[in-house]
Formats: C-alpha cells, structure tokens, sequence
C-alpha cells in the first residue's frame, strides 16, 4: 500500500496477489449468477451466497488473518466489492452490512477479548453481523436516536427500536447504538441477536433489493452484558460516523461494478436488436447513451480508488496507534491532529465517492432501461433490477442530498454546517 502514497505512482495498477484474488472473486459471482436471479425473483436470500463466499475467503476479506480473515487492505477490498457489484447491489449490501459497517467496526474499534470472542467467527460463516443504526426518526441524522440504555451496574439494559437493519433477520451479531437514559451521551454495543427480550420482524415490500434481509429490531429490556460495550461510553456516536466512511465506500465500489454490467448488457443487446433495418448499436443516440455509461465507470474508479487509498492510510494509523498505546481509545480522540486530518480527509473522498458513483449508477440503469426498451421493463431483466436497486443507494448511508451538505462544509468549514 506504501506504493499508493506518493502521487507519482498512483496508477492503481493491480499486483499479481489482486488479480489472483480478483478472479477468484469472480469465479464465485459466476457461480452464484443464476441463484441469485432465480432468489431475486424469489424475493428470498441466496443460500448458496454464504457457502460460497465463504470458500474463498470473502467474508473475511479485510479482517486480519489473526481473526481468521485474509488481511487485504481497503483497495482490494473495494475492487472485490466492485465486481460483487455486477451481481446486483443486494449481494453487496449482505457484504457492506457483514463487513463494512459490521467486522471493520468491531476491527476497529473493539478490544482484543471482543475480537477474538466475536470477530473470528464471522471470518469462516458461522456468525453474520449486521451493523443497527437506523430508526424510524433517525436516518440521515444519527444523533437524534431515540434508543436508550440504562447502566444497571452489571449490566445495561437496552430499550428502543431500529428498523432497515441489513442482515437483520439471521445475523447472530450486530453493532447497534443508543442513548444513554438522561443524557445525550451515545454508545456502541455488540449485540447476540439469540439474547432475551429481543424481537425481529422482516420488512418487506421493498421495491428493490429483494434478496437483502432487512428487519425491524424490537429492544425489550434487552440486557447487554459490560463487556460489550464497545470502546468507551459516550463515543458510539463518533464510531459510528466512522464506520459510515466504509459502507459509503462499499455503496461507490458496488455501483461500480452496477455500471459495468449494465455497459455489458447494453452492449450485447445494442449489437443483436435491429430496427429500422440496422442494429441499434448503430444509432447515435444508443452509442450517446453508451458512451455515458462508460464515462461514468471510469470517473467513478478513479473518487472511489483515491477515497479508498485515503481510508487505508487512516487506518494504518489506527493500527499503530493502537499497538503503541495501551489507553489509545480515549488518547486518539484526545486532540490527535494527525488522526483528525486523516480521517476528516477519507470522509470527506468516501462522500464525494459515494454521491457521485451512487447518482451515476442510477442514470446508467436508467439509461440501460431505455436502450432495451420494453424488453428491460421486467424484473427478469438485469437493467431492470439494477435500476430498482439503485433507487435504494442514492438513501442509504447518508442521502445524497446530505453529502452535498457535507461535502460543501468541508470546504466552508464547521461554522458554515447548514445541518
């Protein structure tokens, strides 16, 4: 990764051990094309994802090998998300959930007994996670969750509900978060999904995303051993922005690889339909649409490629930070400048990554759409599923309509903050 620091030989050009992981990635996908489709349909979770995902790897693709995981940095990751993502963005939002915003906070941010309690697990399939933020008044303003906890001594107790909870109905494990009762102090807990006094419920009749398991999670006095509070009390609310960073990530890198296969479909399509005598590929407004598509992977690559080397450098610091400080939790957030301008600056590309290749997957699927013409227009087509998906990337992890604004205060500064 050192490579990638200095500007001048930044050409994101993939080593021999990318490429051979890369291409074991898409074997997976191949063999995964045709249950996926036939689940899609379905409106039912792939269960030949997990076993197969599993065989190579993938469920632990960034996570270190202590853990059981592959130990790749955030670039390969990202590019396997990327050819995941011509499956459809429901097998990379099961990803995005279990790894992004689910193994890497707990990478991040747990202790070694938490790591080694929970985190080699989900590495080999045993246990998925999912990653519960989200409420029915709280979506792209995390800080104002009304899910509480009680510190009982012994114990915490966890009262509230969340809701679009990705994995949610069979992950064993999940980071949630809540307020703390009294306070507007915000933690983070590991949650065991088999624990008492927690109730699950499917959500369906979603227009998109339709073999994605999201669920309504119900906190009845739910009691959450000490132990699992993630790093200290009252800094859920800045893990939590953290691990926002890597599923912003993950949504650019799969849309993506939405865009590339649409560029294959249209362009099979475009050089076997004829009308008016000639293949449409022949059309100047087909190749005006085509061209579009192609555009927007390339500008798409290079924010998510560069966001994504951002990322890895903030979390090298991490890492040695950690290893160099046994108090590091409460001494990182402890006017580090270092970790400030590090993370401030990979927020701020995952944003832009994510605005962008998320808005531009949307206008290809659409494009995609209307080069197949009436023959797009039904879920057995791919351009028809990724446009209804897509529909969904432009919401989740922060609204695009948020990251303008977020995207503009970075450069106006935190005075200047219009949320």
């Amino acid at each position: 990764m050192k490579d990638y620091l200095n500007l001048s030989r930044m050409n994101f050009e993939m080593s021999k051990s990318q490429i051979d992981f890369i291409s074991k990635v898409d074997n997976s996908c191949r063999n995964l094309r045709k249950f996926e489709e036939e689940s899609y349909l379905l409106e039912k979770f792939n269960e030949k994802l997990i076993p197969e995902f599993n065989k190579i790897g993938m469920l632990g693709c960034p996570i270190s090998k202590q853990y059981g995981g592959l130990g790749y940095d955030m670039l390969t990751y990202l590019l396997s998300i990327e050819r995941i993502g011509e499956e459809g963005s429901s097998i990379r939002t099961f990803l995005s959930a279990h790894t992004s915003i689910g193994q890497l906070v707990l990478q991040n941010w747990g202790n070694e007994e938490q790591n080694k309690e929970y985190l080699t697990n989900t590495t080999n399939g045993k246990s998925i996670m999912g990653f519960a933020l989200t409420e029915p008044e709280a979506g792209s303003d995390p800080a104002s969750l009304v899910t509480e906890y009680e510190d009982c001594g012994t114990y915490f107790v966890l009262r509230g509900k969340k809701h679009w909870i990705g994995n949610g109905t069979f992950a064993k494990i999940i980071t949630t978060y809540a307020r703390e009762k009294g306070t507007n102090k915000i933690s983070a807990f590991i949650v065991e999904m088999d624990s008492q006094n927690i109730e699950t419920i499917e959500m369906k009749n979603k227009m998109g995303l339709l073999t994605v398991k999201n669920a309504e999670i119900f906190f009845n006095n739910c009691i959450i051993p000490k132990k699992n509070l993630i790093g200290l009390k009252g800094q859920g609310l800045n893990i939590a922005y953290s691990a926002l960073i890597d599923g912003r990530l993950s949504v650019a890198a799969g849309s993506i690889g939405v865009m590339q296969d649409c560029l294959n479909e249209v362009v099979t399509y475009s050089k076997s339909r004829k009308q008016h005598g000639s293949v449409i590929a022949k059309k100047q407004l087909i190749q005006h649409h085509i061209s579009q598509i192609a555009i927007s992977i390339e500008t798409s690559k290079w924010l998510v490629y560069r966001a994504g080397c951002a990322r890895q450098k903030l979390h090298e610091y991490l890492i040695e930070f950690k290893t160099n400080n046994k108090t590091w939790i409460s001494k990182l957030n402890r006017d580090n400048e270092i970790y400030k301008k590090l993370r401030f600056e990979a927020d701020r590309l995952a944003a832009i990554a994510k605005f962008h290749a998320t808005n531009t997957a949307f206008d290809c699927a659409n494009r995609s759409i209307q080069i197949f013409g009436s023959a797009g227009y039904k879920k057995t087509s791919r351009v028809a599923k990724h446009f209804l998906d897509t529909r969904a990337t432009t919401i989740y992890e922060g609204t695009n309509e948020v990251l303008e604004l977020k995207i503009a205060s970075a450069i106006l500064g935190n005075d200047y903050s219009s949320y």
